[in-house]
């Protein structure tokens, strides 16, 4: 009996939408809704955004650093990521994050709620983004000479 237990492989653990999209809207840019999926290139991205972090030290103000907006492809990619994970079919998710598990996710009012503010939460720091690479283009460029920002 002991020898059967100790035989036996681990069940693996359900993975859930909400805390699937909870990691990618905020901790997407880290690629931690990556490693919660066990999705393959979870350490690249970690380790993009490490090293964007850590070269945004090297400029004395943080937001004038190109590496600052390089480490906005990965932030955005974790917010439409959320809204994915949030509206993706229970069957399809199962398939893909829960396999041999059978049918565990039940898709309800967290996961569209968590999905609208995903969105709302995404499209703001999007255009911020956009935003500063305008007047950081711009800057550079001279065409905002005489402005006061």
């Amino acid at each position: 009996m002991t020898d059967e237990i100790a035989l036996r492989a681990p069940t693996p653990r359900p993975r859930t939408k909400v805390v699937a999209a909870s990691l990618a809207l905020a901790l997407g840019f880290l690629g931690a809704h990556w490693w919660y999926l066990g999705r393959r290139g979870a350490a690249w991205v970690t380790g993009y955004a490490v090293i964007c972090l850590a070269a945004t030290r090297l400029f004395p103000v943080w937001y004038d650093n190109p590496a600052f907006f390089l480490l906005f492809i990965p932030m955005i990619d974790g917010f439409i990521e959320s809204v994915v994970f949030c509206l993706r079919s229970d069957e399809k998710f199962d398939q893909a994050y829960n396999p041999g598990l059978g049918r565990l996710t039940r898709t309800g009012w967290p996961e569209v709620l968590l999905a609208i503010f995903a969105t709302l939460v995404g499209a703001i720091c999007s255009m911020f983004g956009i935003a500063m690479v305008v007047v950081y283009l711009w800057s550079a460029m001279g065409w905002l000479d005489g402005y006061v920002l």
